[in-house]
């Protein structure tokens, strides 16, 4: 019996036919395609998409097996979390454009720190996750283990301490979907997120040692080792959303396996999609377009490729409305 459209997915059909819309369908149709034909599926996730609550379609994208490995920035592996325990205290400021650097130093005050049009508040969101996954970091520090940074957060989560202070269904939390299912997760430059400083403090004064937490070298050494076991057959598909180091660190394992270790039985990235607003531009990374890649060996010649120049906090939940069929 065929499964029935839902109505996001049959109001695209019938009205995005040209331009950026149609792009947004042919993604979508490309992603189902290699997923139907036995292919891997990588999602990278740069910007503040977690505060944007990217959760809501992801989660059910994980829980679904649409996805297969994540790479993201440090601050969207905690952001979801954070968005879990203290979403009630969160401030929404629809006229943020208006206002002076004084109105932003008195949110600084007030600690509530400002993405876009939200704020997080310091208290309820990073200083409620602190003192939890310091006793982790430190009892596997105790142990000898070493964790990366995704692992220490699925111990987090998993453990049940933030149970009694979730302010959203849990259902929406793409963090809490990964960690119920072990999904694979890299985080390049996970220092450079709340929880890194936080972590890098405790390293400067002598309570930690750098090591506890696994580098993101070790991170391209598992990286380069789960593409090698996926990269053949359909092969692996990279679906980027913005630019920037969780997008470029994941790509770069493909050239890498090939030119640095000599690896030539390897497929390059088999399907190539990325939402991102970046113009197309002098050295961005961002704005390049993807025939460039193809000269640094990460994408083939024939590797489907589709380039959507929107935001991807409208996009990316339609993308994945179409292929869960909503």
């Amino acid at each position: 019996m065929k499964e029935e459209n839902g109505a996001i997915r049959t109001f695209m059909s019938q009205n995005y036919l040209h331009f950026n819309a149609a792009t947004v369908v042919d993604a979508a149709q490309g992603y189902e395609q290699h997923l139907l034909e036995g292919g891997k599926m990588l999602i990278s996730l740069a910007g503040a998409m977690s505060t944007a609550e990217l959760g809501i379609s992801l989660a059910e994208m994980i829980r679904n097996d649409k996805v297969d490995i994540i790479s993201c920035t440090g601050a969207n592996l905690e952001e979801d979390i954070m968005n879990l325990v203290a979403h009630s205290h969160y401030k929404r400021i629809p006229n943020y454009r208006d206002l002076t650097p004084q109105d932003e130093y008195d949110l600084l005050n007030n600690k509530y720190n400002r993405v876009t049009d939200t704020c997080i508040p310091e208290e309820e969101a990073f200083r409620r996750i602190q003192s939890h996954i310091e006793k982790i970091w430190k009892d596997a520090e105790a142990k000898g283990e070493r964790y990366f940074p995704h692992q220490y957060m699925y111990q987090l989560l998993l453990s049940g301490v933030l149970e009694e202070h979730y302010e959203i269904d849990p259902k929406n939390s793409w963090m809490l979907a990964a960690a119920e299912k072990n999904l694979p997760i890299v985080v390049p430059g996970w220092e450079d997120s709340t929880m890194g400083n936080i972590f890098a403090s405790y390293v400067i004064k002598g309570e930690l040692q750098a090591c506890t937490v696994k580098s993101g070298i070790e991170y391209m050494v598992w990286l380069a080792d789960w593409y090698a076991i996926h990269a053949n057959g359909k092969g692996i598909g990279f679906f980027q959303i913005g630019g920037g180091i969780a997008g470029d660190f994941a790509m770069c394992v493909a050239p890498m396996l090939e030119q640095d270790l000599e690896r030539d039985n390897l497929l390059k990235w088999r399907y190539y999609c990325q939402i991102t607003d970046s113009t197309t531009s002098y050295g961005s990374y961002s704005g390049c377009i993807p025939n460039e890649k193809i000269t640094w060996g990460k994408l083939d010649v024939d590797t489907p490729s589709y380039v959507i120049e929107s935001d991807a906090t409208i996009v990316a939940p339609l993308i994945f409305a179409w292929i869960l069929k909503w």
